[in-house]
């Protein structure tokens, strides 16, 4: 095998597990914290449509992009938000994944792994794009948004470490939810 098709194929392993970010290329530019964030309809594993301004009114909207369903990485991180989803309920948060794979694919990753919550699939990379999240693999990058009750993003993640960033999270939800 060659040297190059070794380290791709390394590079992509890491990258899915959520070892490594993605270098971004070609795509939106990312909305700031204190701008509203852009607005989208798109299909959960059911098929259902969901639109994210739907939302507004509550507390907050954790919306998180994933690169891959089934994935090591992706699969923590979406275990550990279905784990500890009573704390974001009972707070007053909802959660949303968001990932370019197809609604097939969400529906048997949310079967597989009894997720509680609603995964959205953007197989056109339309709102992947619009975040400025899309990697140059065509995944998107982990990354998180907090949304307010108004619609205004509150905080950003980037280069999401799986392993704790629901705690890291909780953390600064907290502290968002005492200052509204």
């Amino acid at each position: 095998m060659k040297r190059s098709t070794v380290l791709g194929t390394l590079f992509t392993s890491l990258f899915l597990a959520g070892s490594l970010s993605p270098v971004f290329a070609g795509s939106s530019e990312m909305p700031r914290v204190g701008a509203l964030a852009p607005d989208f309809t798109l299909k959960d594993q059911d098929g259902k449509s969901v639109t994210l301004s739907a939302y507004r009114g509550k507390d907050l909207v954790i919306l998180y992009f994933y690169p891959k369903d089934e994935t090591p990485g992706c699969t923590r991180e979406a275990c550990t938000f279905r784990d500890d989803l009573s704390w974001y309920k009972t707070s007053g948060v909802e959660v949303l994944g968001v990932s370019v794979d197809d609604v097939t694919s969400h529906n048997k990753f949310a079967g597989n792994h009894s997720l509680n919550f609603r995964i959205l699939s953007d197989a056109d990379k339309t709102v992947t794009k619009g975040y400025g999240v899309l990697g140059f693999l065509g995944l998107a990058s982990r990354t998180t948004f907090v949304i307010d009750k108004q619609g205004v993003i509150r905080a950003v993640f980037t280069n999401v470490k799986v392993d704790g960033h629901s705690a890291e999270l909780q953390k600064a939800i907290g502290g968002l939810l005492t200052k509204t």
